[in-house]
């Protein structure tokens, strides 16, 4: 996906993604006001250490192990690296971030992506254990890469929900083969936001291994909380981790960040708005006769839209380019976050 670039002043309204402001005021507080204090290095903190407690508490699993990294292209490609043996791949849907938007990321791990083409943003239980069934069918899978753990994403790149039995379904797959299940949560927030999803924290938790909770996008200046529900897949995850680059040694700046987003129900309190904001979006865009793509529930709304009326947005809104499904239309994204004021929601509808 690509976003639409253009000067300044050109400028109106911005809705290409949820990582355009910096952060949530509580926390920006909270930074000021422990600016000046001196903290261990390397996540081994205060401040990290109260946040990963209250992530376990909320997540209603006490013998989780959480560690804080920077940036989602950065945790998916090292818990993969982490839980992989070397001959091993890493099966998910064929839009899924690691296999889409993340420049071959896992590849340049030693590990390669195993697409399954879904429906959007989504496999089903029955495809996956096909999947795997049908590969150990095959007489020569010796000779191939083994499918050695499943990433999936909630919300997807199509900003669609799994159910809590799609979860738990998935996740029966994986323990039938012994293959650990990963939760990419980027954007969990809006999903656990959403007006009518039935999956909880504590149900996601419940339904993977290993998970990561989205800081960037949801209200931090940075960061991802990695969750490992299952702790005999966390051995030796610091070292690994230190071999990829993704051990801050100001941690405890993320560690304030989640304390903050985990504090009196923050996370969830905020992200509210992003879906607030979009489902206005997509009321106020429908009602002007725009052609949803498809129906997502979070906070990115899709529309398809011909290539002259691309043209004419970009006059007045930066949005996200996702695909083209013909020669003179394209499909666009409209996204919100903690912070779209319905303000700019009413701007935009008012374009059209």
């Amino acid at each position: 996906m690509t976003h639409c670039r253009f000067g300044e002043e050109k400028m109106m309204l911005h809705f290409e993604s949820d990582y355009m402001e910096g952060c949530h005021p509580a926390i920006l507080k909270k930074l000021e006001e422990i600016n000046y204090e001196k903290n261990t290095g390397y996540g081994f903190d205060k401040y990290c250490a109260s946040a990963a407690e209250k992530i376990k508490a909320a997540c209603g699993k006490p013998d989780a192990k959480v560690h804080f990294l920077i940036g989602g292209t950065q945790t998916n490609s090292t818990v993969i690296r982490a839980l992989l043996r070397p001959s091993f791949g890493v099966v998910c849907v064929d839009t899924g971030h690691i296999a889409w938007h993340e420049a071959g990321a896992i590849e340049a791990s030693g590990h390669k992506v195993l697409p399954i083409t879904g429906v959007d943003g989504k496999i089903t239980a029955e495809q996956l254990d096909t999947y795997v069934r049908m590969f150990y069918k095959d007489e020569n899978w010796e000779h191939e890469v083994r499918p050695g753990m499943v990433y999936i994403s909630h919300p997807t790149e199509w900003g669609t929900l799994y159910s809590k039995k799609e979860l738990q379904d998935l996740h029966a797959v994986c323990q039938k083969y012994k293959i650990p299940f990963f939760i990419d949560g980027a954007r969990l927030g809006y999903g656990l936001a959403a007006y009518d999803t039935d999956v909880t924290l504590q149900d996601l938790a419940d339904c993977c291994d290993v998970f990561y909770i989205g800081g960037t996008k949801v209200g931090a200046l940075l960061g991802e909380a990695v969750v490992f529900t299952d702790p005999s897949l966390e051995q030796d995850f610091f070292t690994i981790r230190k071999m990829s680059g993704a051990v801050l040694a100001k941690s405890w700046i993320i560690g304030v960040q989640f304390d903050v987003l985990f504090t009196d129900d923050n996370y969830l309190k905020i992200s509210k708005n992003a879906i607030d904001t979009a489902m206005a979006i997509k009321k106020g865009l429908l009602a002007k006769g725009l052609d949803m793509y498809l129906d997502s529930p979070t906070n990115q709304q899709f529309f398809t839209v011909t290539d002259e009326e691309v043209k004419r947005i970009q006059t007045f809104a930066g949005y996200g380019f996702m695909t083209k499904p013909n020669e003179t239309h394209s499909v666009i994204r409209f996204c919100t976050s903690w912070a779209t004021a319905m303000s700019d929601v009413d701007a935009l509808i008012s374009h059209f």
